[in-house]
């Protein structure tokens, strides 16, 4: 490890130093008294330790943190492990120490960490280049195999409960998800890998005291490939199944799952099985008081693991064969052994359980129950004289019945994993292959025994191995940094790899020489070990211990072995009476099995230890691990606890002592530990010549220079530093020496900076004490005037408060006065007008009462009269119905139906067309009683204005007469009147009489003509109810024509579809149609053919002549070029629509125009893929196009039309023709274009093609602008390095306008590819509404590009990157600005990533409360995606920090809160690249096309076929 150099601790450094419970802390240097150092910790004790134990603390660390350990500026132990702490603190589980992955086990589960999104962005990235990740190294070795084509190797390694079964399981998951295997069905290999790991699981994992689910074996699975990358095979190989957990398990631990699977499943399946006891009545399994496991429900993990089995291969006759063997093997425990007659004897216990065991086990193995006991307790011994049968011991019977019980299970663990290899298949001609190791690490119990040895031995080897490999990576960074190196000497654990694998003289070797010898014991054992290595270092006799012995590991410390059981697991030999038992078995697997012993085994006697094959198969290993390319996970656990959020500094740094992690930094110590880059150690040091920085961009050169001026020698070896192509590389202490300097001179600057503000800030305290004086004595003067001023106002206030107290009483007693009368007579006015209201509320209910119950006994009569009317009606329909009913069933029965209802739908139109003639004659008559009504009335009126101007010539008369008598003169006296006055007054009189008559003449005619006027308006009643009665008639023969219009269309498009089915078959099909079977189609034809031609138009011809060929060539060798756009309008697509329908290819049953237009189309898309201005040229006409096939066709299905015609109100039988006005073509317009075309199926295939490759161009459109800005974003991302540089040594100075030009190139780029495609589509006349829809998705893929480089990469969640990226966005803003007609809602697809930049660049975060953040700095973040910023934050140009600790620790109680509701939430953003627009759209947003006044092609212009084009009756679809 990298020593401390005394003289760089100082008083106030800060420092690591040692701790009995913490391992290590934190703290500042109090006191230096010689050797000795006073470090004040954080928790305020002091410790005091040798200066040569005290390490130098980073101070400007990032917060959270490294991602690689070898960018520590000082890498020692303390700062390793405070690292780890730090990322695991902020819940980052994953670390790379150089090209290793350290993965820390966080005891819950993160869904948002291992979706398929985090493994798209993983894919093909760079090592570091995002943040650490097991998916980076599995992509790593990926790329390495199919690039070098060269196997790789990843070994996974840790204690048990380390994490590394999920681990590897994440792993195959994503080599599964790189190289899935194409155009496979049922189970595909990647299945089958993925899911042998819940099977071998449950049979080869247990519950221990350190782990919940502990793999009781080693196992590396070789996933193979073939040359395209795809998984083509795969293989499993297993190492030291932990024989003896079968039989003997510890407290608080459990045996296999597989048993406690079994046992847990369903009833019949237990009944099947004989486990309707339950697992506490088993032997093998009630050893221990533990049975449950939290979070392991035992019956759902059994249905699961039959499901695996399902999958990997393993039929239900296997599945049952299994199943049956693991529960013999529990029955088989509890057969007990009691003493025989004879001596040195024994029989199965003499009780039902035993025998009951003995029997259910015997029938389970399918084998003789006599021959299971015989084997158990006897043994068959060949001797010179003979065969002899000896009876075993009780204790002989149990070691017997025990040793069976291991033997069948291993051999049933084997045969599941061959069976699994054998069903997922190995690929013979692949070359490449990935594999996965894992095994547990080291191991050290309070009781180790052999399976610890055998681990620690594998884990041994493994290290040698990994230690070669670090020392070569370390060589050849060296190398590739062209630095002279000399020889790094590393720690060699030869010695204790020779102690146990050694032949002759090792411990494994003696072992089995033990259990040759049958008289050998453990404690033999242990005395031969002690006498063979009494001299040899790393093996040490404990002292009050007879039979254990202890092994001195480099790399795990000494573990102390207990001999006790060492020969009974070491001896593999199986005894012939065990497999005699097996092979005499009616079941095939249970046979099966004596296959899978060794052949030494099966057919002779000789020796087989499981030490020697572990041995054989760890070299094989090592071998195979030889040939591949490694890489390396090191899963670490915590704490012991299992669980999360508590790190333990003792726990984690003895892990990673024994996973080698601190010896491969102790060999990164031994030349050159610090490294840093040339842009790091120029910022970093710089201000120790700042001299140097200015006018010189070359870091290289700055670094050197920096380096000479500060003249590092010394206490060191020449030279102290080297100059490498990319990074400076510092020998152990430089950096501490550099960084004390630094630390002097900034302090220098600090002092002389706080002497300055002392004195301006005495100054100001100066200045603030004068003017508070001169204050203090205005303030002074102020108060005595203001008190005699009081006095002053007190007695006039006196006066006036007398004064207006008299008023007060006054008034108040007015007042109270007042109120008494005005309350009085309120009371009075107010009982009368209650005595009013009370009366007129009365008489109004009765009123309303009498109202309520009238209109009650009238409703009811009217509902009794509606439910009689409705139940007639009902009833008539009914019977209606049924006679229909009968009449369509015996039509239906009859030959020759379709003819026969074709025939009788004629003749109903007959009919019905009858009676619409009839219904115009009565719409005659209506309009001629209308045309006499309105003369009588006209008569009437003309006869009252006669009687008035009668009654007014009366009037004027009786006036003239009134006026006649009064100016006569009056009679005085009476005297005879002349004859001559009385003949003037007789024809007064006569014509007053006259005119009396005439005016009874004319009331007599006025009471004739109102008699007569009334008479008019009772008819023009009855008039007006028959003409409601018959439109209520037409409506319904208007329904009853719909109705059978609609049957009849249904029945030509079932036949036409049949005919053209038939026209479409092969040459058989074709001469079966050419039987006389088609007259009835022919004759179907003819028919509807007749009954057309009454109709109005006439249907186009189905074939099309020459001439009609020669003009479709012609239009195709016109669109096929580039015809332009005439005052914004397609040409193309104009000149299409208008040839279509003028020869009315729409409305045809088969045609070729469509096809050829499509291909015409299609072929300009795929020669012009890149051509922008191509594409756009055809966007704009394919829009067009369909816009006016949208505006014209119709389906010509009943459906659409039936509902057409139902919205068409009745009234509109009557109402007469729109007058159309303007000029020709408006007429023409009104007349023909008005009308939508009823499309037939070959129209609308072509509006569907055409919307297809509408699509298409879109999505070629937005690709190929995606594809453009792609390589300019990933340049954006990041602020470049000289830029940064610039940011972080200018910031208090003015921008330089040239250097923030350069800075914003790549954004420039950007919105200049923006530009371009915005001109292109404008220049070809694209809808706006798709122009926007283009900009909106590629605005959201820039928003998910630079949002999840924020997410995964730390080194762009930096300040000055967020600033960098502002201004970037910055500019895209105004480019919206200036473009807000085609940009739409753009800018707003933009708010993940302003948000996040608006996070970078705010100050002061650690003031920010958790709810400011979500709800007004970054409301549309997840909780997620906030708390992976705010951990991945670092301020690179001041210094700060990011969120305080209180928001972190909520965010971390929020997102388990949400981990525990979702199963997966990826805080990764998608970019969605679906079609966002749909025809309905693009007609809406358009309101209308002009398809007249084109600027026609001279191929069309010239041609006098296409003379309809040039007439002025084309009329434009709106």
């Amino acid at each position: 490890m990298q020593a401390a150099i005394p003289i760089n601790i100082v008083v106030g450094s800060h420092v690591w130093v040692e701790h009995p419970k913490l391992a290590w802390v934190d703290g500042e240097v109090s006191k230096i008294s010689s050797s000795q150092v006073h470090v004040k910790i954080t928790n305020e004790e002091s410790v005091a330790a040798d200066i040569s134990k005290v390490y130098p603390k980073d101070t400007e660390a990032p917060a959270g943190g490294v991602d690689d350990m070898t960018r520590l500026l000082y890498l020692h132990e303390p700062g390793v492990l405070g690292n780890i702490k730090t990322r695991y603190e902020h819940n980052q589980i994953y670390t790379y120490a150089g090209n290793i992955l350290i993965a820390v086990n966080p005891f819950q589960w993160s869904p948002y960490l291992y979706g398929t999104h985090m493994m798209e962005q993983y894919k093909d990235a760079d090592l570091g280049e995002l943040s650490p990740h097991v998916f980076a190294i599995a992509d790593v070795a990926y790329r390495a195999m199919k690039k070098e084509g060269k196997s790789n190797s990843i070994l996974v390694s840790g204690e048990s409960g380390a994490g590394k079964t999920e681990t590897i399981m994440m792993l195959m998951r994503y080599l599964a998800y790189l190289g899935p295997r194409s155009g496979t069905e049922g189970r595909t290999v990647e299945q089958q890998v993925l899911e042998s790991n819940p099977v071998l699981e449950a049979f080869g994992n247990a519950k221990t005291v350190r782990n919940n689910n502990s793999s009781r074996f080693g196992k590396f699975v070789e996933i193979q490939f073939d040359k395209e990358g795809h998984i083509s095979g795969a293989a499993i190989r297993t190492y030291l199944l932990e024989r003896s957990r079968v039989c003997q398990i510890n407290t608080s631990e459990r045996n296999y799952h597989c048993f406690y699977f079994l046992c847990a499943a369903p009833e019949e399946d237990k009944e099947r099985y004989k486990l309707g006891a339950g697992p506490k009545s088993f032997h093998y399994l009630n050893q221990s008081n533990c049975i449950e496991v939290d979070g392991i429900n035992d019956s759902q993990e059994y249905l699961a693991t039959r499901r695996a089995m399902d999958i990997v291969g393993i039929s239900e006759q296997e599945q049952e064969a299994i199943f049956r063997v693991v529960a013999a093997v529990l029955h088989i425990g509890n057969i007990n052994f009691d003493k025989g007659r004879e001596i040195d004897s024994s029989v199965i216990k003499e009780d039902d359980k035993s025998r009951s065991h003995l029997k259910n086990a015997s029938e389970l193995l399918m084998c003789d129950c006599d021959k299971l006991e015989k084997a158990l307790i006897t043994r068959i011994m060949v001797t010179r004289e003979g065969v002899i049968t000896k009876t075993l011991v009780p204790e002989s019977a149990i070691v017997s019945r025990d040793g069976l019980a291991k033997t069948i299970y291993s051999l049933l663990f084997d045969w599941i994993v061959n069976k699994i290899n054998v069903s997922i298949g190995q690929d013979a001609n692949s070359t490449q292959s990935i594999g996965v190791l894992d095994i547990c690490g080291f191991e050290n119990f309070e009781v180790n025994s052999f399976e610890q040895l055998c681990i620690n031995y594998a884990n041994e080897k493994l290290q040698e191995y990994f230690n070669q490999h670090i020392f070569k990576m370390e060589q050849q960074e060296y190398t590739e940094e062209e630095i002279d190196w000399s020889y790094i000497d590393f720690v060699d654990n030869q010695d204790v790899l020779d102690l146990i694998e050694k032949k002759p003289g090792g411990v494994i070797a003696l072992l089995d020489e033990a259990c040759m010898f049958p008289r050998s014991t453990h404690e033999t054992f242990a005395q031969k070990l002690y006498t063979t290595f009494q001299k040899n270092k790393p093996f040490l006799k404990p002292k009050l211990s007879r039979t254990a012995f202890t092994i001195v590991h480099r790399f795990a410390g000494n573990v102390t072995y207990q001999t006790d059981h060492f020969l009974d697991k070491n001896n593999e030999y199986v005894v012939a009476e065990h497999q005699d038992l097996l092979r005499a078995s009616a079941c095939q697997l249970v046979k099966s099995l004596i296959g899978l012993l060794p052949e030494v085994t099966s057919k002779s006697s000789k020796f087989s230890s499981v030490g020697d094959k572990f041995k054989q198969q760890l070299q094989e290993l090592m071998k195979t691990l030889s040939s591949m390319e490694p890489h390396y996970i090191r899963c670490v656990k915590p704490n012991y606890r299992f669980r999360s959020s508590i790190f333990d500094n003792q726990d984690v740094l003895q892990q990673l002592r024994c996973a080698g992690i601190l010896e491969a930094i102790r060999i990164s110590c031994a030349q050159y530990p610090t490294r840093k880059t040339f842009f790091e150690f120029r910022h970093r040091f710089g201000v120790l010549a700042p001299e140097l920085l200015e006018g010189n961009n070359d870091d290289k050169i700055v670094c050197q220079k920096i380096l000479d001026k500060l003249g590092l020698t010394n206490y060191q070896p020449t030279p102290p530093w080297k100059i490498g192509k990319t990074k400076v590389f510092l020998r152990a202490g430089q950096m501490a020496d550099l960084d004390a300097r630094r630390t002097e001179k900034r302090g220098r600057a600090a002092r002389t900076f706080q002497r300055q503000i002392q004195a301006q800030i005495a100054r100001k305290q100066f200045l603030l004490l004068k003017k508070s004086a001169i204050h203090i004595q205005s303030l002074c003067r102020g108060m005595l005037v203001r008190k005699r001023y009081e006095m002053m106002r007190r007695e006039a206030s006196a006066i006036k408060i007398q004064k207006t107290l008299r008023m007060y009483f006054a008034r108040k007693l007015y007042l109270q006065q007042k109120m008494s009368a005005v309350t009085l007579q309120a009371g009075l006015h107010a009982m009368s007008a209650r005595k009013e209201f009370r009366f007129r509320r009365e008489t109004k209910a009765a009123t309303l009462i009498q109202a309520k119950w009238r209109d009650h006994r009238e409703y009811l009569c009217y509902k009794a009269l509606q439910d009689a009317t409705l139940a007639y009606q009902c009833a008539w329909r009914q019977r209606l119905a049924r006679r229909a009913l009968s009449q369509l069933k015996m039509a239906a029965t009859e030959t020759g139906s379709p003819k026969a209802a074709k025939h009788q739908l004629e003749k109903r139109v007959e009919v019905l067309t009858m009676r619409l003639r009839l219904e115009k004659y009565i719409r005659a008559d209506y309009k001629e009683a209308k045309e006499e009504v309105m003369k009588l009335r006209k008569q009437l009126l003309e006869m009252q204005i006669q009687v008035q101007n009668a009654k007014a010539a009366i009037r004027k008369e009786r006036e003239a007469t009134k006026k006649a008598i009064a100016e006569a003169p009056p009679i005085v006296k009476e005297t005879p009147i002349p004859g001559e006055d009385t003949t003037k007054v007789d024809p007064l009189t006569a014509e007053v009489e006259q005119l009396k008559a005439l005016l009874q003449a004319e009331r007599e005619a006025c009471e004739a003509a109102r008699k007569a006027q009334e008479e008019s308006l009772k008819r023009n009643e009855e008039l007006v109810k028959k003409v409601e009665v018959v439109e209520k008639e037409m409506e319904r023969l208007q329904d009853t024509v719909q109705r059978l219009e609609e049957k009849n269309l249904n029945l030509e498009e079932e036949c036409k579809v049949l005919w053209q089915q038939a026209i479409a078959m092969s040459d058989t099909a074709k001469k079966m149609a050419m039987l006389p079977n088609r007259n009835l189609f022919q004759a179907m034809t003819q028919k509807l053919a007749d009954r057309k031609e009454i109709e109005p138009e006439e249907k186009p011809k189905i074939s099309l002549n020459e001439e009609q060929q020669e003009n479709q060539e012609l239009l195709i060798k016109s669109i096929s070029q580039d015809l332009g756009f005439s005052r914004g309008r397609p040409i193309a697509a104009c000149l299409m629509y208008e040839c279509l329908l003028h020869w009315r290819s729409f409305e045809v049953e088969r045609t070729s125009i469509f096809y050829r237009i499509i291909q015409t189309i299609g072929t300009c898309i795929e020669t012009s893929q890149d051509n922008n201005d191509t594409l756009a040229y055809w966007f704009s006409n394919s829009s067009t196009l369909l816009l006016l096939l949208q505006k014209t066709l119709k389906s010509s299905g009943a459906v659409h039309s039936t509902a057409h015609r139902r919205r068409t109100p009745s009234s509109a039988l009557f109402s007469k023709l729109p007058s159309v006005r303007g000029t020709p073509q408006n007429i023409s317009r009104a007349l023909l274009g008005g009308r939508q075309v009823e499309a037939k199926y070959p129209a609308l295939l072509f509006k569907q093609q055409l919307t297809a490759y509408l699509e298409k161009i879109y999505g070629m459109i937005r690709d190929n602008l995606k594809e453009e800005i792609s390589p300019l974003l990933g340049l954006c991302i990041q602020v470049p390095r000289t830029s940064r540089a610039s940011l972080t040594k200018g910031a208090r100075s003015h921008a330089n306008p040239q250097a923030h030009q350069n800075l914003m190139a790549h954004w420039q780029s950007i919105v200049k590819s923006l530009t371009t495609y915005l001109n292109i589509m404008k220049s070809n006349f694209v809808p706006p509404l798709l122009v926007r829809k283009v900009f909106v998705q590629v605005f959201s893929f820039i928003n998910v590009q630079l949002f999840n480089s924020f997410l995964l990469r730390r080194e762009c969640c930096s300040f000055s990157n967020g600033e960098y990226v502002k201004a970037g966005l910055a500019e895209l803003e105004q480019w919206c600005f200036d473009t807000d007609e085609f940009a739409g809602s753009a800018w707003n697809e933009l708010k993940h990533s302003r948000q996040a930049v608006r996070f970078l660049v705010i100050h002061q975060k650690p003031k920010k409360t958790l709810e400011e953040i979500t709800k007004n700095l970054c409301p549309e973040l997840s909780i997620q995606q906030v708390y992976r910023i705010s951990t991945m934050y670092w301020d690179d140009k001041y210094g700060t920090h990011s969120v305080s600790s209180e928001v972190i620790r909520s965010m971390r109680v929020k997102m388990s809160e949400e981990a525990n509701c979702q199963t997966e939430n990826s805080f990764l953003l998608d970019d969605v690249s679906s079609i966002p627009f749909t025809v309905d759209d693009i007609s809406k947003s358009i309101t209308e096309v002009e398809t007249s006044d084109l600027d026609l092609p001279p191929l069309i212009r010239e041609n006098s076929a296409f003379a309809f084009l040039h007439r002025r009756n084309e009329f434009s679809i709106v």
